[in-house]
């Protein structure tokens, strides 16, 4: 098993609009980056579990295979910039999806 920041070359997070935070993880090898695609691992299930919302609030998980990416969106709890906010920019979300273990 390797985690997913082992096989990607790039694991980060950002703000979607003030509502929403993007996951995406980029990979440099083709091969990697299908093994984690065909694992099936990766589903709207795990995220909503992983950041503590509801499966619908989940609203993307698509990988792109002519930029070997994928990429997560989903509504945030609390809007960016509110007092109950702990990361206004969403540059701090990408380490649950980092340390998904992908099988061999």
């Amino acid at each position: 098993m390797a985690r997913l920041y082992d096989l990607a070359s790039v694991v980060r997070s950002k703000n979607s609009g003030p509502f929403e935070i993007t996951l995406d993880a980029l990979f440099e090898d083709p091969a990697a980056y299908q093994r984690v695609k065909q694992s099936g691992v990766i589903t709207k299930k795990l995220i909503a579990t992983l950041y503590h919302v509801e499966e619908a609030s989940v609203t993307t998980l698509v990988f792109f295979d002519t930029a070997y990416g994928l990429k997560v969106t989903f509504a945030r709890r609390v809007s960016s910039g509110t007092c109950l906010d702990s990361d206004v920019y969403g540059a701090q979300q990408h380490i649950p999806l980092a340390y998904i273990e992908i099988p061999d």
